[in-house]
């Protein structure tokens, strides 16, 4: 498997109430450690008083990230931030789940298994068997957690086991056909992608591109998202559209959604892994 390298080895990513000096404080942390800043983006939010900061950087003296981390903690503490050190050279280890529609997570695997996407696949969950031989193909482990109404709780608990024993930081639902319960979406906030359609709450239901085409709509689209204990209502990474006309059967509209769904879902997963997104109340700051 190919890897792409990072811009830059490290990165620290920092939300705090804005106010002056931060950035001078930043940029005289990194160079009074000996370290060399490679890129930088910031953001201040005028609505709600935030900013936010994302710095890729070098060390030219061999520090390590964790004292780095510690060093910085005074400064953290001086302006109420919430920074986070990261290793770019560190592939984030996830969670794959699926059901039955199966294009999105081929389409992750094959990024994956190329190196445009900075994961660590640990395992594929379903509570389906149908993909097992395509994971399997891969080289990957496939859990086949099957699930009902009275069993939806143990099930749960076997996939909080399985991130668990992997390590796992981030879990993407790659067409995954279950809704998570509360409990578990409120322990890994920020760390749960999924990826539907973007005709919600105009056409919800089992057969929404039936739906659409009998409405005659002209766009279809995509919406990546965390999770939340509010279905379907995180907050939202990336969306995509793509116009269809009235010479285009339903079958045909499934498949612009198809395309469309692969494609922002893994847009989403890559720049979660990048640590681009950043939240920001019931939005997300994007540092493209």
């Amino acid at each position: 498997m190919t890897t792409e390298q990072p811009t830059a080895p490290f990165l620290l990513t920092v939300s705090c109430p804005d106010r002056i000096g931060i950035v001078a404080a930043v940029s005289r942390f990194l160079v009074d450690h000996a370290c060399n800043i490679v890129e930088s983006a910031q953001y201040g939010d005028h609505e709600n008083g935030r900013f936010f900061l994302r710095t890729g950087f070098e060390s030219t003296a061999g520090r390590t990230l964790a004292e780095l981390e510690a060093a910085f903690a005074a400064i953290a503490a001086q302006y109420g931030m919430e920074a986070r050190f990261f290793d770019m050279r560190r592939r984030t280890p996830t969670l794959l789940m699926v059901s039955k529609f199966g294009h999105c997570l081929n389409d992750l695997l094959f990024r994956w298994r190329i190196g445009a996407l900075p994961i660590d696949i640990k395992a594929v969950a379903s509570n389906h068997a149908d993909f097992g031989d395509l994971v399997r193909g891969h080289g990957l482990d496939f859990h086949h957690l099957p699930v009902t109404r009275d069993t939806k709780q143990a099930q749960e608990a076997k996939v909080e086991q399985l991130a668990a024993d992997h390590g796992v930081e981030l879990i993407v639902l790659a067409r995954y056909m279950q809704i998570l319960s509360s409990e578990m979406c409120a322990r890994h906030p920020g760390r749960i992608i999924n990826i539907h359609h973007s005709f919600l709450p105009s056409f919800i239901g089992a057969r929404p591109y039936h739906a659409a085409h009998d409405r005659g709509v002209k766009l279809i689209g995509a919406t990546a998202h965390y999770v939340t204990q509010d279905l379907d209502e995180g907050p939202i990474i990336e969306q995509a559209v793509d116009r269809v006309t009235h010479t285009q059967s339903v079958n045909d509209y499934i498949a612009t959604g198809r395309d469309l769904e692969a494609m922002v879902l893994a847009r989403a997963v890559k720049w979660h892994a990048e640590h681009r997104v950043l939240l920001n109340g019931r939005r997300t700051v994007i540092f493209h």
